[in-house]
């Protein structure tokens, strides 16, 4: 289990055009987003909801990856009004893999989460994840398959080949025991955040199976957690189209691997100091 002895950290840039604060945090929700402000409008008060009725002293980065509707504004008005929002905004659009890793390495909390904007695993499954970690994990990745009774609607029947199809391939060319590596539901201690994310390269769809590779190179404990999960007939990923560039950066991973690209990170981190002030607002 990694601990931060030995704080790695990064450069801290701007939110919104306001400096990081550094109060301390113990949760960070990241929540890339592509043009989600219909969905945002819906999931953003249930984050908020659940930080405040478990009174988590939290913080929610949306990470705008260059959006053409009014993603940004509709963050905007919510961290107007709840000072647990903050916008991250993407030098245009970079893609979900890079929109992780923005978010990730800018989080203040002690345990970072990313998931979908969509919240196709309900926010209130993140508690199974903390637990995990708190119970000596370094990575808890959220997975449809160790229960799939708890799936509430099922993908159609070509997406789940495709996704069997993958995680074979995923088992065989990368060595990846894991019954589902594309939920996008995952939690990271910080010191295993920082290990990880600065070591990843690929920047669109198929930096997951990269981060879990990385972590295993680093002998990380890594828990698989069965999780509520539901799909969203709006996903945005084309099974064909995506699927092949996804097989193309499983290849790139092995190939990044054998010239050595994982042996140390490839983005500088520095940790701000913390100051002692007032935690985050949470509700009575």
């Amino acid at each position: 289990m990694l601990t931060n002895s030995h704080p790695l950290s990064c450069n801290w840039h701007t939110i919104s055009g306001v400096k990081v604060t550094t109060t301390k945090l113990n949760h960070s929700f990241i929540i890339p987003a592509y043009n989600e402000s219909e969905r945002l409008s819906v999931s953003l008060p249930k984050v908020l909801d659940y930080i405040r009725k478990n009174k988590l002293a939290a913080e929610v980065i949306v990470v705008n990856d260059g959006s053409s509707d009014d993603t940004a504004e509709v963050v905007r008005r919510f961290a107007a009004a709840s000072s647990e929002i903050r916008l991250l905004e993407n030098p245009g659009n970079r893609g979900k893999g890079y929109s992780v890793r923005n978010g990730m390495l800018h989080g203040r909390g002690d345990v970072l989460l990313f998931t979908d904007a969509d919240l196709s695993s309900p926010i209130y499954e993140a508690g199974k994840l903390f637990d995990a970690i708190a119970h000596g994990a370094d990575i808890a990745i959220g997975s449809r398959w160790l229960q799939a009774e708890l799936q509430t609607e099922r993908q159609p029947w070509y997406r789940q080949l495709y996704g069997r199809l993958f995680n074979l391939g995923l088992r065989i060319v990368l060595g990846l025991p894991y019954r589902d590596t594309q939920c996008g539901f995952k939690a990271f201690s910080r010191a295993a955040a920082h290990a990880v994310f600065c070591r990843q390269q690929i920047e669109r769809w198929g930096f997951d199976p990269e981060l879990l590779f990385v972590a295993d190179k680093l002998k990380l404990r890594t828990v698989e957690v069965p999780v509520e999960w539901a799909h969203d007939h709006r996903s945005r990923i084309n099974p064909l189209r995506d699927g092949l560039n996804m097989g193309l950066e499983m290849l790139q991973v092995r190939w990044n691997d054998v010239r050595g690209r994982y042996r140390s990170p490839s983005i500088s981190v520095e940790e701000p100091v913390i100051e002692q002030v007032a935690p985050v607002r949470t509700a009575e």
